[in-house]
């Protein structure tokens, strides 16, 4: 009995549990319909992480909990598309675009072009993709990560701004006055979790 315990490794037994499913693509399989049942959708698209920041455990436990609902979906006879996503918008990335061109200001971003500083985003904003990849697979979270939507494509600011119009032509826009932090340096107001990030306070 003893034996059995000291040989117990649960790392390997999970690798090799991924192993298999890449080997007979059971997230691909999962996707198809079965002969003779209802065909029935629940749709799934990623709440997008930022990939210009490593992963951490917080992460993990979202996309467990995530993971929890569509599997109990699949079970129950439904088809889950798993549709990843990447953030490539706010503050963050904006400030890791500056760090990278050696700037501080916004004149300093209108000198140079946004066009030139919205490229230089881009980079910034997939620097730890893999790592994204790997941790995913690894915690054994079916995402599409082939056909990813990420929010800075024309397609999907254009889907954004559609159902803004919806809410607007339906009377749900509500204009009203509201205080929010504000960074004179940045010139953009800042959010909760922007507020979060170390020195805000003293800065």
């Amino acid at each position: 009995m003893l034996n059995n315990i000291k040989s117990f490794n649960a790392p390997e037994i999970e690798e090799k549990v991924l192993e298999l499913w890449d080997k007979k693509d059971i997230f691909a399989k999962s996707l198809r319909y079965k002969k003779g049942k209802t065909k029935k959708t629940f749709y799934f698209w990623e709440g997008p992480p930022y990939a210009n920041g490593r992963p951490g455990i917080h992460h993990v436990l979202a996309r467990v909990f995530k993971d929890v609902f569509l599997r109990y979906k699949t079970m129950r006879g439904y088809v889950v598309p798993r549709k990843a996503g990447w953030d490539t918008h706010g503050l963050p990335v904006e400030v890791a675009a500056e760090k990278a061109l050696g700037i501080t200001t916004k004149r300093e971003i209108e000198k140079i072009g946004i066009e030139a500083f919205n490229e230089k985003a881009k980079e910034a904003v997939f620097q730890y993709k893999d790592e994204w990849e790997k941790l995913t697979r690894r915690i054994g979270y079916w995402l599409d990560l082939e056909h990813a939507y990420m929010t800075y494509t024309p397609d999907f600011i254009e889907s954004l701004w559609w159902v803004f119009s919806q809410v607007y032509k339906r009377g749900y826009l509500k204009e009203f006055y509201k205080v929010m932090p504000y960074c004179p340096r940045c010139q953009t107001v800042l959010s909760s979790q922007e507020l979060g990030q170390p020195g805000v306070y003293e800065m």
